[in-house]
């Protein structure tokens, strides 16, 4: 007999969080959906997802809850809604960038019998529509693993916190690449010589990955939050080459909506 599609609740519909949302709707999965602004969610809805007014409705059925939202301040906030209208059985995994910390203070409010998964994503927009995000998951996700098979694919990282603290290095590593390459470009210029030759022999070299993130068009990863997690990383560690990045990355308040390849422009 076939196994019956898991209820999922899915809060936060942003640029990352739509397109995950729409995957597990075309899955076959119930799908009930929470968003702060309520409209993002009117194109699920036509489509056959019940939406909630409040992250409490959302969750009060599900059977698994997924959030995907912008920062440790936003998740704190959804979860003041939701976790007190968790059931016993409910597996809740959280997808947003938000750090171990952030992670820690969720799972110590949970009631007996709801497990928290960490869940933080690599991969922008395009990926998380195709369905192939990489997920890095700290905790037990063999209860989800359908769920998050339809998402991407699944690193093990650990115990509860281990998924979050692992997001923090490879996106750092990601940001601190591009912002390199944005300097090596304007190097470049200075000595004279074409953006385009400096871009194509760095791409023949160990930045070859930093390159095709920073000349990505499909992607969307605005600034403010590559921000946000230069600065949850420095506050981790002492870490002052991603100071000087994240000083540069907010030094102009007209890139801050814009996706992290500006900063080569």
């Amino acid at each position: 007999m076939k196994n019956t599609p898991q209820k999922i609740a899915f809060l936060g519909l942003g640029s990352m969080g739509l397109p995950m949302a729409r995957r597990l709707l075309g899955a076959g999965h119930p799908l009930t959906v929470w968003n702060r602004t309520a409209a993002k969610a009117d194109a699920l809805v036509s489509d056959g997802a019940a939406q909630a007014a409040t992250p409490a409705e959302a969750v009060r059925d599900a059977d698994v809850v997924i959030t995907m939202l912008a920062d440790p301040a936003a998740a704190l906030a959804v979860a003041d809604g939701l976790i007190p209208a968790l059931r016993p059985g409910t597996h809740w995994i959280d997808t947003s960038t938000v750090g171990p910390d952030t992670v820690a203070a969720l799972e110590a409010r949970l009631p007996d019998g709801v497990t928290l998964i960490d869940a933080p994503v690599m991969g922008s927009v395009d990926r998380a529509a195709s369905g192939e995000l990489l997920i890095l998951a700290g905790g037990d996700t063999a209860p989800v693993a359908d769920v998050l098979a339809r998402l991407g694919t699944v690193t093990p990282c650990g115990g509860p916190g281990t998924g979050a603290a692992l997001k923090l290095v490879l996106i750092n590593a990601v940001i601190g690449g591009v912002a390199l390459v944005a300097e090596a470009l304007t190097l470049a210029g200075a000595l004279g010589l074409p953006r385009e030759l400096a871009l194509r022999t760095l791409a023949e070299g160990p930045l070859s990955g930093a390159v095709g993130r920073a000349t990505a068009t499909g992607s969307h990863f605005p600034v403010a939050l590559a921000a946000k997690d230069v600065a949850l990383a420095a506050s981790s560690a002492k870490l002052p080459v991603l100071e000087a990045v994240h000083a540069a990355l907010t030094a102009d308040p007209a890139l801050l909506g814009e996706d992290l390849a500006a900063v080569i422009r």
